[in-house]
């Protein structure tokens, strides 16, 4: 399967076309979010308070970056297991993020969201942080700077690795591959 270069935020028709599978190279603007931001985000949008950030059409990075080594704008940035975002999910996609990059599966709650919102969720490779770290050109924390390594930064990312794990038609990544694994055991 070919790599497709995509560009954050990522449009409607570029989602549509991003299927299970499809290795993606992510150029342009993310942000960082881990279980406390997401917790304030949606207690902002609860309260009808402004969020930090537009949410419409942008893609979360759930990664806690390592302090950055003289020299680096940023340390290791490796993604953090997805679940732990679940329970705050689909609030978020429903007031507008399109995209998510983590590692793991997801709950069939954040599934379904995904299929009414047209969001994808997209799998990077845990352990490779340092790696990862080196697509990152440009770094800004824009809110909760108390909550550390946890706040909430703008990433300006070129060529940013990742697989198409969940798509808007309801496919599952690694649901297929356990089917593939079941069948290869038989």
């Amino acid at each position: 399967m070919d790599v497709i270069s995509i560009t954050s935020p990522i449009g409607a028709k570029t989602i549509e076309e991003l299927t299970v599978g499809t290795p993606v190279l992510i150029s342009g603007v993310i942000y960082t979010a881990r279980d406390a931001a997401h917790q304030r985000l949606t207690q902002a949008l609860e309260k009808r308070e402004k969020p930090p950030f537009s949410l419409r059409g942008q893609t979360i990075y759930y990664t806690g970056p390592s302090p950055a080594r003289p020299g680096r704008i940023i340390g290791s940035a490796g993604p953090t297991t997805s679940t732990r975002m679940d329970i705050y999910t689909p609030r978020l996609l429903a007031s507008g993020i399109r995209a998510m990059i983590g590692k793991g599966g997801r709950s069939l709650a954040v599934k379904e969201a995904m299929q009414k919102y047209k969001a994808v969720y997209f799998v990077a490779i845990g352990g490779a942080g340092a790696l990862l770290a080196q697509c990152i050109k440009k770094v800004e924390i824009i809110a909760y700077e108390d909550l550390g390594p946890e706040a909430i930064r703008l990433l300006t990312v070129e060529n940013f690795p990742a697989i198409v794990a969940n798509d808007i038609y309801g496919e599952d990544l690694f649901e297929q591959g356990k089917a593939k694994y079941r069948r290869e055991r038989k």
